[in-house]
């Protein structure tokens, strides 16, 4: 089989890794690719926005079957495009990307359906939302851009000042784009958070191994919201009783809302949640894998990575018996200096005695040779162990190994979810 992979970041390095595993796939292609993937699959450098012209390298490549990686992409309807052409495809159509696509539309489908989130108001115009933010007296406060932010769209206010610049800077000094013209400003939710992504082709939903993300890119969650920083799987948070009442309040009541508004979801469905005391809530939805959370379930996945796909795709999940390892995993990301705001590119990584370890790449280019850094997100290192705690030092011990020029990554990955295992 010929594959495409549709993106450029370890997200897509993980995907293609595991469908590599299956000995039907034959040649892999990657638009764009980056630095490390073009070691295991044919780059092009066609952006993941660039629908028409992914529409036609598929075509022209006579592609047996696509994956649509990125969120944007899948909210401007690649999905329909190439399946339109005739290429089978992974990943929700337009018509159900919009729960990620539109935080004021995934909001709205909690509220008429009953799915336990935080409460909330939608505002279209900088001096409404200005008007109320000033007459709250409780804070902090959540301020969401409605659109696709490269993950960074949220900001969590601990002020009323902080409100009003960052309702500003959102909605005035549109710092995210179009993605601005609306926000969404919630209560705020305290409590772990879990990340819990699932196969599902509309019917069936299979969650995978929960995860933990570390948005935050200094130790002892300080610092600026990034893309991600590291996670670990499984999340000790992540009971078998909170699953249950996950699956029964949040999971299946999601897939029918959205059956029931006409947008059948088939795809990876991403429940960014938070256990509250009143119970499980839903903080976020992607329709797609997140990044780098992936980077540690995917590695822990045993069923063939392929076959899932294009039952998702065929709507027959229910006859794949979906299966994950028992033991855990820890990605450390390695980013650029001064992620997530400015930072140079262009700088030389080196490998040296990188053992028992999954190098994924992110952000890097192939040039002369040499592997450079291209990006903020420059590597994820993975690895997985029978304990956390082994993955955790794994995981470090692998970094040790990996050299460039201002690199910077958190030490306190897992640290957390550690002191939750200890106290058990």
């Amino acid at each position: 089989m010929k594959i495409l992979v549709v993106g450029g970041g370890g997200r897509e390095h993980a995907i293609i890794k595991k469908l590599r595993e299956n000995l039907e796939v034959r040649e892999v292609y990657a638009l764009p690719g980056n630095g490390g993937i073009s070691l295991e699959a044919v780059c092009k450098p066609i952006g993941a926005k660039e629908l028409e012209k992914i529409r036609d390298f598929a075509v022209s490549k006579a592609v047996d079957f696509a994956v649509v990686a990125p969120d944007d992409p899948l909210v401007l309807g690649c999905v329909d495009i190439l399946e339109a052409a005739g290429i089978p495809c992974f990943g929700p159509g337009k018509a159900a990307a919009i729960i990620e696509g539109s935080k004021v539309f995934a909001k709205w489908l909690m509220k008429k359906y009953g799915i336990p989130t935080a409460s909330y108001e939608v505002f279209g115009s900088a001096e409404e939302a200005v008007k109320y933010a000033e007459s709250c007296e409780t804070f902090p406060m959540v301020i969401k851009a409605d659109g696709l932010a490269l993950g960074k769209g949220v900001i969590i206010a601990e002020t009323k000042a902080e409100a009003l610049d960052a309702i500003r800077s959102i909605m005035l000094d549109r710092v995210f784009g179009e993605s601005g013209s609306r926000v969404v400003i919630e209560e705020f939710l305290t409590g772990p958070e879990v990340t819990v992504l699932s196969f599902t082709d509309g019917k069936t939903i299979v969650p995978m191994v929960s995860s933990m993300d570390h948005k935050r890119a200094l130790d002892g969650d300080k610092g600026l919201n990034t893309g991600g920083m590291g996670t670990i799987a499984p999340n000790p948070f992540y009971t078998k009783e909170v699953a249950q009442r996950c699956m029964e309040e949040i999971f299946l009541p999601t897939i029918r809302a959205m059956n029931a508004e006409g947008r059948t979801f088939k795809g990876c469905l991403y429940f960014g949640l938070m256990l509250t005391e009143k119970g499980p809530k839903v903080i976020e939805y992607n329709c797609r894998f997140g990044d780098p959370e992936a980077q540690v379930v995917l590695p822990l996945l045993e069923t063939d990575l392929l076959t899932i796909m294009r039952a998702v795709r065929d709507g027959t999940l229910d006859k794949v018996d979906v299966r994950f390892s028992s033991k855990s995993a820890c990605c450390v990301i390695m980013a650029s200096g001064g992620y997530p705001q400015e930072y140079e590119k262009g700088k030389e990584i080196t490998f040296s005695d990188v053992k028992d370890a999954i190098i994924y790449h992110a952000g890097t280019k192939l040039e002369n040779g040499k592997m450079l850094t291209n990006g903020g997100r420059v590597l994820g290192i993975t690895a997985t162990a029978d304990s956390l705690p082994e993955a955790i030092k794994k995981a470090y011990e692998a970094v040790e190994g990996v050299s460039f020029e201002g690199a910077h990554y958190r030490r306190d990955i897992g640290a957390r979810a550690l002191q939750i295992l200890n106290q058990k």
